[in-house]
């Protein structure tokens, strides 16, 4: 009988066919086509493997096998496909993130072998915008971090990403793996902060950016001074660096239960165009 599809890791000599597939979806793509455009296919560099769905030959389904498991343009024959790998391989990420429909049916197939998982946000609507506010003056505070500024941005982040995901990023291997992703984004200009007597009260980061889109993230005000409207000024400062210097869109998602962020982030002109589910362990 013919085989008419298959599973393998992608060659890196695929990468015009990948950057291909994953330019069908921008928005939805935004943060592993980053890594891509970045580091190529090489898995040592992307930081994880890039598993193909091929059919006929043909490569029609990503799913990058990294920190995160993340399906992309994949239908129900390649999320199969990709669970059944994964599954064999023995869970490696820390959670499976993407597109709701493809990431809620491949944990479907995973959740009998991995499960239970710490926590499931099944629907974390995607805001995507082209334009900045004409209502919502930006913040001239808030500016790129520098280099040099690693120690002062530093522990926002982490008290952000603790509060976010419910752990601190500084476990297990000391907190190098995440110290080395601030420092890039540093490194890259896409960290911004507002500082105020030496400390963050505002950030948000540029955490993804391809020639079609781009992805903010790490969005955060300082506990003493949230209900001051520092976060919509402050968006607004980010998406115009976002705009006009990065990319025609940006995009973000956001837990479905923030009603604080969303409404923030409808104010400065986000508006919802799908949703993203994540698991995390």
């Amino acid at each position: 009988m013919l085989t008419t599809t298959s599973t393998r890791v992608v060659d890196p000599a695929e990468l015009d066919d990948v950057l291909a597939l994953l330019a069908r979806e921008p928005v939805n793509n935004a943060f592993i086509a980053s890594r891509v455009h970045a580091a190529g296919l090489d898995a040592v560099r992307l930081g994880g493997e890039m598993w193909g769905w091929y059919q006929r030959g043909r490569l029609k389904s990503l799913c990058y096998a990294g920190a995160n498991l993340v399906p992309l343009c994949a239908g129900p024959e390649a999320v199969r496909a990709f669970a059944e790998r994964a599954r064999r391989q023995g869970r490696r990420c820390s959670s499976i993130v993407g597109p709701a429909e493809p990431t809620a049916a491949l944990w479907s197939y995973l959740e009998p072998h991995w499960g239970p998982a710490r926590d499931v946000r099944r629907r974390q609507p995607l805001m995507v915008t082209e334009e900045v506010p004409h209502d919502v003056r930006p913040d001239p505070l808030v500016r790129r971090i520098r280099k040099d500024e690693m120690d002062l941005v530093l522990p926002a982040c982490v008290a952000m990403f603790t509060e976010e995901v419910g752990v601190s990023p500084l476990a297990g291997d000391g907190g190098l793996v995440y110290q080395s992703r601030v420092a890039e984004l540093v490194g890259s200009g896409r960290s911004f902060a507002r500082v105020e007597n030496g400390e963050v009260v505002f950030k948000a980061e540029i955490g993804a950016a391809t020639p079609h889109a781009c992805q903010i993230q790490g969005v955060w005000v300082a506990p003493a001074h949230r209900g001051k409207g520092l976060s919509e000024s402050g968006m607004a400062a980010v998406l115009r660096y976002a705009l006009n210097e990065v990319a025609p869109l940006a995009s973000l998602y956001v837990n479905d239960f923030n009603e604080t962020a969303r409404a923030t982030y409808r104010r400065v002109g986000f508006r919802e165009v799908g949703a993203f589910m994540s698991v995390l362990f």
